[in-house]
This record gives C-alpha cells, structure tokens and sequence, in this order.
C-alpha cells in the first residue's frame, strides 16, 4: 500500500514518482496536480481510495483540496461519490490545441532525430487513401531520399504509410504487427533504393495526428543502423504525442524494451 504523504514530505505522482513538497500554496498546489495526474485515459471516474492508493496522500488532504478543484470545474463529484475531471480540463484542452501550432511541436522533436541520426526526418498526415508530406528536415548526406514538404505518397507503401494505415484500422498483416509494435521498417517497399523506419504520433483519445519517418539510401540504413534506431524513433514519437495531448504509453513501453 502507498505510503501516505504528510505536509512537508514527498508529494506522491500517479505514474510511481514523487515531487519534494515546498511550502503553503506552492505545495497544496503540488498536491492538486498530483490529485488531477492521477486520472489516466482509461479512468472513467475514480473513487476516494483510488486516489489516495495512485497519489499516496491522505484522504483528509485529498477532500480539502478536491473542493478547491471542483469549485474551479477541474473535478466533479458524481452522485455515487465517484470523482472525474472536470468540463475546466476540457476547456484548458481546448485552448492549449489553438495556441499551439503542429510544427512548434514537430520541427524541435524531427531535428533531434535528425540530428542524432545523421538521416532525413519526415512528418507524414495521412489524407484519404494518401498520404502529405507536411514537414522535412534534411540530411546533410548529398546522397539522400528526396521527398519535399508537398508531396503526396501512397498510404499503403513505405513506412510512413504503412504506419498511417494500420493506425488508421486496416485489416490483416503487416498492420496488425505494427499495432502491436508501435514502428514499422520498410526496405525498398517504395523506392528499392530506400529504406525508412516510421512510428505514430497521436493526440487526445488516440486520434492519428501523423507519423514520423526517418529515411534513407539502403546503404545507410541497413540492418544495423535500424537497431541503432528503434528506441530513438519510438522516444521522439512519444515525446510529440505528448506534446500534442495523447497517451505515449504504448510508444514508450516499446521503447523500453529495445
């Protein structure tokens, strides 16, 4: 069982980890966050306990501070004395996805990648049975893959589009794969002169935002540069997906184990 928190320890965090508590507001502050963190995606409503199990605080600080988040609409009390967040969060949503622009997220995550690689970085959006290249960061090889910010491709080829059309439901194999293991690799599926590997991006309540692929001549992404790869890939699609509001979840539980 967590082991519950006082006013000057560790606040406890959803996710396993906990943050040194400061003084007064700043920590009652740190304590609301750690209240609202506790809720995932997956959590309809969640009961006293519940949270006081994810968080590690005690029930007494939880109810004195659940008060000041539902009178802020950040939490609402149900009828079965269940809580959820609040119509607040969905409005605080809402105006984080107006000011933020997709390549104020993208570009910054694309080149590191691009960077740490030493290869091109794409962003791929799917478009009907098509998909638009919408960013691209350039390798500095003279001898690259040549696609440009514009270009419309086929959805069910290449690694970018093999990954927008499994995430976007197609049937069968290889997408059933590439479901399970967040990536796909493609070795001159397109272009038999190019290879790519490509993970998704997602937003809130895993909507497809796009994929990022990182691409190649077959004489530098080989086998070994590939290995080399994966995780980095998977963490850079991670960290946009939650830059854009999704769950990087699965993408980072992959990641893991590469």
């Amino acid at each position: 069982m967590a082991r519950k928190t006082d006013e000057t320890s560790k606040i406890g965090r959803a996710d396993g980890t906990s943050l040194p508590a400061s003084s007064d507001g700043v920590a009652a502050l740190d304590r609301a966050i750690a209240i609202l963190n506790a809720f995932t995606p997956q959590d309809r409503s969640l009961s006293l306990a519940e949270i006081a199990a994810r968080t590690g605080l005690y029930k007494s600080t939880i109810l004195r501070l659940v008060g000041s988040l539902i009178r802020g609409h950040l939490l609402e009390r149900l009828p079965d004395g269940l809580y959820r967040i609040g119509s607040g969060a969905f409005r605080l949503g809402a105006i984080y996805q107006r000011s933020v622009a997709a390549a104020d997220i993208l570009l910054p995550v694309m080149r590191d990648l691009a960077e740490e690689s030493g290869e091109s970085v794409a962003f791929y959006a799917p478009a009907g049975d098509l998909r638009t290249c919408l960013y691209r960061i350039e390798s500095k090889h003279p001898i690259r893959y040549h696609v440009r910010e514009g270009d419309v491709l086929p959805l069910h080829l290449g690694s970018g589009g093999r990954v927008l059309a499994a995430f976007s439901g197609e049937p069968g194999e290889p997408y059933e794969s590439i479901r399970r293991s967040y990536h796909y690799v493609s070795l001159g599926d397109r272009d038999p002169d190019t290879a790519g590997l490509s993970a998704p991006v997602f937003g809130p309540s895993a909507t497809l935002v796009g994929a990022i692929t990182l691409a190649g001549p077959r004489t530098r992404v080989d086998g070994a540069f590939i290995g080399q790869m994966k995780r980095p890939l998977l963490v850079a699609a991670a960290r946009a997906t939650r830059a854009f509001g999704g769950e990087p979840s699965g993408l980072e539980r992959i990641a893991s184990q590469l």
